[in-house]
């Protein structure tokens, strides 16, 4: 081999070689933009802590970009620039998730307490300093437990429909007025649930009378949580490989029966998320509970006869009262609705992917 042939590859070797910042200079420019920032916006008083942490993070994009630009080349100084504004997007999302479950907790743990969870509003005004959500928690936990044991099985057998039965124009328009159902103000489905329930069907069944109830909460809760899990049920069975509706057609099973053991199952965990999405939901609407159920400030076990109260309508309550006591009782309450949720969703996750382990 020649020495220009050797020159030359180690030319073109080193021509693919090119300069890096080291690892830690991210990290570096970030630190400095912070620095830049409270000496420039912060300490002389020119912004608070949200224009300074904005001076730093524009700081921050310019700096590395042109260490970047010098250093190594355009193209990385572009991909820096681009990656950086992905993970700036990502914390400005997640930044007011993370406000509201700070705030829930700072505000909702000084009033939170076992007598909170066990006691009710029953003779207790806003003026006291007494009382508790055992009541709504109570109200909370029926009315959406009623309203999914109403919705589930109409969501799924309507996705199930849609997805592989449905053909023409009946498919089409059930999908239809699903997506114009997702669209319904919760205030509407109270409406009809008080217009259709309580002043028509519950007069038959009270000698006459409208009758206000938990359960009429949780047919307007359900109005409102159908399509949600109508639409959310639909998406993860059109995600279902057709290769294993096929090798069990294949094998001679019915179509009845592929759906149920094979295409449910496999899309066992997206509809739980879609219907838990929903129940969440159903947890957090208060305009229904006011007009059907009416709330009550003392414990109703049963759901189907007198007012019932839930965790945001206790909100809702507390957070209008004009007393020094009910603000704190309403932030306990918001925590309470969180929590509950939350460990609704886990349960329904551990569940879920307890029986595809079981499997």
């Amino acid at each position: 081999m020649s020495a220009e042939v050797v020159s030359h590859a180690v030319g073109a070797r080193s021509s693919l070689k090119t300069r890096r910042l080291p690892k830690w200079t991210p990290a570096g420019v970030a630190g400095a933009a912070v620095v830049i920032a409270l000496l420039a916006v912060y300490l002389p008083g020119a912004g608070g802590p949200v224009l300074t942490g904005i001076a730093a993070a524009l700081i921050f994009l310019i700096g590395l970009t042109v260490l970047s630009a010098a250093v190594e080349n355009g193209r990385a100084a572009r991909n820096r620039l681009a990656t950086s504004l992905v993970y700036a997007a990502f914390v400005l999302a997640l930044a007011p998730l993370l406000s509201v479950a700070y705030t829930l907790l700072v505000k909702g743990s000084d009033r939170m307490s076992l007598y909170f969870l066990q006691v009710s509003m029953n003779n207790v005004s806003a003026f006291d300093n007494e009382g508790g959500a055992y009541h709504a928690i109570i109200g909370t936990l029926e009315q959406a437990g009623i309203a999914t044991l109403i919705t589930v099985p109409l969501g799924v057998l309507g996705a199930i429909y849609i997805v592989e039965y449905g053909r023409g124009r009946l498919s089409m328009l059930i999908r239809f007025f699903v997506d114009v159902m997702t669209g319904i103000p919760s205030i509407v489905a109270g409406l009809f649930i008080l217009a259709f329930w309580v002043l028509i069907v519950s007069p038959y069944f009270n000698n006459g009378r409208p009758q206000y109830s938990g359960f009429a909460a949780a047919l307007a809760l359900s109005v409102l949580m159908l399509p949600t899990v109508v639409r959310s049920t639909e998406e993860m069975l059109r995600l279902v490989p057709g290769a294993l509706r096929e090798g069990a057609y294949a094998l001679g099973i019915p179509k009845w029966r592929t759906i149920l053991r094979i295409v449910l199952p496999t899309a066992a965990p997206g509809i739980v998320t879609g219907v838990m999405l929903a129940v969440a939901r159903a947890c957090g609407e208060t305009a229904p509970v006011i007009l059907v159920a009416f709330g009550n400030p003392a414990i109703n076990f049963n759901p189907f006869s007198g007012g019932q109260e839930s965790l945001s309508l206790f909100v809702y309550d507390q957070a209008g009262a004009a007393s020094k006591y009910a603000p704190g009782r309403a932030w306990a309450a918001a925590l309470t609705l969180v929590v509950l949720v939350l460990a609704l969703t886990v349960a329904a996750k551990l569940l879920a992917r307890r029986n595809k382990l079981g499997r």
